[in-house]
């Protein structure tokens, strides 16, 4: 069969493929493939600045932050239920700056909390948000780190993962 795009819904015996179609340009954009593998979806090389990110390009994919040049903040878009940003941290060495990943507002905080290898004394801890107001989360120094963020609801976002480094990540409110 043909590649053929459709507006509503559709089986196939070969898997899916997303896409979303410029409407000025006409340049088409694949987003993930629904296979027999499972989801395949390319990861997004973020940009070494800030960057405010959307559901479309962002979530449900791999976002790899780059070694920075500069603390690089990423903003969410408001939450979805369901949808969920993962960052990795893709520098091949220990970074000299800091990535922050904000909600953009205190009502659309963060709950949950992220495990802390400290690279300097060995110790393993876990850093909680305040489960009420804290929208920024700053990765420091990471040497690596895996966070991801969930929307819980329209309002909150839970977060996860685990952030190796000299100094621990923090939670803030705006």
């Amino acid at each position: 069969m043909a590649t053929t795009s459709f507006s509503g819904p559709v089986r196939s015996e070969n898997g899916f493929v997303t896409f979303t179609k410029n409407t000025s340009t006409g340049a088409i954009t694949t987003g993930a493939s629904f296979t027999s593998a499972g989801v395949v979806a390319t990861p997004s090389a973020l940009a070494d600045g800030n960057a405010t990110l959307t559901a479309a390009a962002n979530a449900g994919r791999v976002n790899i932050v780059p070694n920075g040049t500069q603390d690089n903040t990423y903003t969410l878009p408001a939450p979805v239920a369901g949808t969920s940003f993962t960052f990795v941290y893709g520098g091949g060495a220990a970074d000299a700056t800091d990535f922050i990943i904000n909600t953009g507002s205190d009502t659309n905080f963060f709950i949950g909390g992220v495990t802390f290898h400290d690279t300097d004394t060995g110790a393993v801890s876990v850093v909680f948000s305040d489960g009420n107001s804290n929208s920024k989360f700053q990765v420091n120094v990471p040497a690596a780190a895996t966070v991801t963020v969930l929307a819980k609801d329209s309002t909150n976002w839970q977060i996860f993962g685990s952030v190796t480094s000299t100094t621990a990540p923090a939670f803030a409110d705006q």
